[in-house]
C-alpha cells in the first residue's frame, strides 16, 4: 500500500486545524490507511514539503487546512513533466474557506473523509498563471480588481474572522469602488478587451470565499477557464446584486458577463494584486492557460 502524505497547516481555521487534524488522521489510520504527516510552520512550507515528498516517492497527498494549503501543495507539485506519474490530492477541510470542495458537496469534512476512505477520485484541470518573474498553478480561481483588493484586506486585517472577515473586506472595498482596466485577450480574439470593470475572475471551480458561488458555470474538468466580468456597476446596484452571489444568480445582471476560454493573454502596464486560491500575491500577469486533467482529486 502506498503511503499518503498529509501536509498540515496547524494555523488554519483560527489555529484549530492542528488539534483537529490529529483526530481525523488517527481515524483514517484506524481504517487501514498508511498516512505520514508533516506540519508547516510558515508560508511556503507546504510548497517545499510537497516538492521534497514527490522526489522521495509520494504520489498521494492530503491537504489538511484551507484553500491556501492545497494551493501551496499544488505549487509544490507543478510544473511537472507530462511523462511523470500522476498525482492524487485529497482534502481535509479544516481551514477558513475550503471553497474548492463545495463544487462537490456541502458536507465538508464528512464528505472528504468518505472520499478518502473509498479511494474515490476524478480528474481535475490545473490552471497555470505565468507572470514576469515565474508562474503559479491553481485549482480554484484567480481574481483581480475588487475581489483581490478584498482578499488582500482580509489577509491583512480580518483573516481570523473567516468568511465574515472576507464579507467585511468586500464592504470596505465597496466604499472605495473604482473601475480599473485590465487589457486582455481570450483565446484567438482579434482585439484586446480594454473595458473598465469592478472585478474579473478566472475560475476552475465555482466557489470562493467559502460560500460565494462566483462562477456558477465553471467545471473543474472541462479544459476551460470560466471568465466572469463585473462591469462598471454603481455602488447601490452592486449592493443590491452582491447577495445573489451566494446562489450564482448575480451572473444574470446585464453588467455581469461570463465566457469560457483555454487561454487568456494579458497586456498590463504594471504589477497588480492577484488573489489566487485565497492567497494574495503582487505580480505582473502575462498568460493564463489550462493543463487539462493534470491532477486527480479525491472528492
Amino acid at each position: 500500500m502506498r503511503a499518503y502524505l498529509a501536509i498540515i497547516n496547524p494555523a488554519a481555521g483560527g489555529n484549530r486545524c492542528g488539534k483537529q487534524a490529529r483526530q481525523v488522521l488517527d481515524h483514517l489510520r484506524d481504517q487501514g490507511l498508511k498516512i505520514d504527516a508533516e506540519e508547516t510552520r510558515s508560508g511556503g512550507d507546504a510548497v517545499r514539503l510537497a516538492r521534497e515528498a514527490y522526489a522521495a516517492g509520494y504520489r498521494i497527498f492530503l491537504a489538511v487546512g484551507g484553500d491556501g494549503t492545497s494551493y501551496e501543495i499544488v505549487n509544490g507539485l507543478f510544473p511537472r513533466d507530462g511523462n511523470q506519474e500522476r498525482i492524487t490530492l485529497g482534502f481535509l477541510p479544516l481551514g477558513t474557506g475550503n471553497s474548492f470542495l463545495r463544487d462537490f458537496s456541502d458536507r465538508g469534512l464528512e464528505h472528504a473523509v468518505e472520499a478518502i476512505l473509498a479511494g474515490r477520485s476524478r480528474p481535475c484541470d490545473v490552471i497555470r498563471l505565468s507572470h514576469r518573474k515565474g508562474m503559479l498553478h491553481y485549482i480554484n480561481l484567480v481574481s483581480i480588481g475588487l475581489t483581490a483588493e478584498a482578499g488582500e484586506l482580509t489577509n491583512r486585517r480580518f483573516k481570523r474572522l473567516g468568511e465574515t472577515g472576507y464579507l467585511m473586506a468586500i464592504l470596505i472595498c465597496w466604499l472605495r469602488l473604482h473601475f480599473p482596466v485590465f487589457p486582455l485577450r481570450l483565446d484567438e480574439a482579434a482585439d484586446l478587451d480594454r473595458r473598465p470593470c469592478t472585478y474579473l475572475t478566472f475560475s476552475n471551480s465555482r466557489f470562493t470565499g467559502g460560500k460565494l458561488m462566483i462562477a456558477p458555470n465553471a467545471n473543474t474538468a472541462d479544459g476551460l477557464v470560466e471568465v466572469t466580468r463585473v462591469g462598471t456597476i454603481g455602488r447601490w446596484e452592486f449592493a443590491r446584486t452582491f447577495p445573489k452571489i451566494f446562489t450564482g444568480a448575480h451572473v444574470t445582471h446585464p453588467l455581469v458577463s461570463c465566457a469560457a476560454a483555454r487561454r487568456i493573454e494579458f497586456q498590463l502596464p504594471e504589477p497588480i494584486d492577484v488573489m489566487v486560491d485565497g492567497e494574495v500575491v503582487r505580480c505582473h500577469p502575462e498568460l493564463i492557460e489550462v493543463l487539462p486533467s493534470a491532477l486527480d482529486v479525491m472528492v
